[in-house]
């Protein structure tokens, strides 16, 4: 959230802003409920210290046994419009909250401006794509030969957008999972959380979530709860409402499942795991202070690289254009992954800086020394997502006879198993 005195006070900033995003939100009209409230308050203001008065004169003339059955009316007048009054900031404070809640953050004066992600630069590339010797299969081909995803029986039990790993599969997965949580934690010090998968409300609010990209998010009604779209939400909420009693920065760790209807999506990239409703994630989540919170960023955009890095496998970093840059970030940088059996990059790692956007949301605080209680700046990034991981070790590591060598560094997790090649029924 944007604090209301800047807006208020550099409308045309915030405009230009709201331009370089592409934002339809009505500004003036914000404006227009914040004006309203502020001289609701002091109109308010004004009849109280009027009924004051009238109170204090009925008591004198009561003293001096004059009739006060008139002034005692303008109290009476004055209580009902002051109660008239108070209803209607209360309507328009809620109002006020709720067109906030959908002002996107601003974006940082470094980030490029574009109207989308044709608009987003490339900043390195890192590794060659392979050159095959033979025709690189797809991944979905690849991962049913060997029977690693059973994409079958999972659409059979919950429809298109879901896997179900199985033998040397589903083992892959979970090494990938302890092997990027172990780099984590014991080479760029992490501290590594587990949290729930499901959040409330509050918590989908404070990361930017909702209102803004609802129709995309799991709910459970009867519980008002929702189902994680990324341990972002658990982990940065944490420390909701609260004024961190910790020296920063606070680098925070958690592998969690995700959850995304993708309803803006439908009828892309449905064969496979390129995008599912359900995929895993290891996220990392940092509280910084104001000052160092850039640096931060390309630190913790480097951590994120170590994993493709120690797989070897080809990337590319790109930085989010205006046009791209999600709801809530104020910079990203984007990871890619080359993927032969769908020449294509695909994006495996959003690293994003939030300023102070998100703890205004969630009332997340920390104390300088010697100072006030101030907001942190929030920062996270995907170390990394597992599905187009997957994908991408399928796809570059596979052989001509359709088997998939295991990366060097994912070996020690797999019992020294060098090579996928022959496929387990379920």
């Amino acid at each position: 959230m944007l604090d209301l005195k800047f807006i208020r006070e550099n409308p045309d900033a915030i405009r230009q802003s709201l331009a370089n995003r592409g934002s339809t939100v009505d500004l003036d009209a914000i404006l227009a409920l914040d004006a309203e409230r502020r001289q609701a308050l002091q109109d308010v203001e004004r009849l109280k210290q009027e009924r004051n008065a009238s109170s204090k004169e009925i008591g004198l003339r009561k003293r001096a046994g004059e009739d006060t059955e008139d002034i005692q009316a303008t109290v009476r007048a004055q209580g009902e419009s002051i109660a008239a009054l108070d209803q209607r900031i209360r309507v328009l404070e809620t109002e006020l909250e709720d067109r906030l809640l959908t002002i996107p953050n601003r974006p940082a004066a470094v980030a490029p401006i574009g109207p989308d992600a044709s608009g987003n630069q490339v900043v390195k590339t890192v590794g060659k794509p392979r050159r095959f010797d033979f025709d690189p299969l797809p991944h979905v081909e690849l991962a049913e030969r060997l029977g690693l995803v059973d994409f079958g029986r999972a659409a059979k039990i919950s429809g298109a957008g879901f896997a179900a790993y199985t033998g040397v599969g589903a083992r892959l997965e979970r090494a990938l999972v302890q092997f990027m949580l172990d780099i984590h934690t014991t080479e760029h010090g992490y501290h590594e959380i587990s949290p729930p998968f499901l959040v409330n409300r509050a918590a989908m609010t404070g990361t930017g979530q909702l209102p803004k990209m609802a129709e995309d998010m799991y709910a459970v009604p009867a519980d008002d709860l929702f189902l994680v779209p990324t341990a972002e939400v658990p982990v940065t909420n944490l420390f909701r409402d609260e004024i961190m009693d910790r020296p920063l920065p606070v680098k925070l760790v958690a592998y969690t499942p995700c959850f995304r209807r993708e309803a803006g999506a439908a009828g892309r990239d449905t064969r496979g795991l390129i995008r599912m409703h359900q995929f895993d994630k290891v996220e990392l989540v940092k509280f910084v202070e104001p000052e160092t919170s850039y640096d931060e960023l390309e630190d913790l955009l480097g951590h994120a690289e170590t994993i493709l890095q120690r797989l070897e496998l080809p990337y590319r970093v790109l930085e989010l254009c205006t046009g791209d840059l999600s709801f809530a970030a104020a910079r990203c940088y984007d990871i890619e992954l080359w993927a032969p059996g769908q020449n294509d990059w695909l994006e495996v790692s959003s690293c994003s800086n939030f300023e102070d956007f998100q703890a205004r949301r969630a009332r997340i605080r920390y104390r300088p020394e010697g100072g006030k209680p101030q907001f942190v700046h929030t920062l996270n990034g995907s170390g990394v997502a597992l599905a187009r991981l997957y994908v991408a070790i399928l796809e570059n590591y596979q052989n001509a006879d359709g088997s998939v060598t295991v990366p060097a560094a994912l070996r020690p997790y797999l019992g020294g198993l060098e090579r996928i090649e022959s496929p387990v029924s379920t």
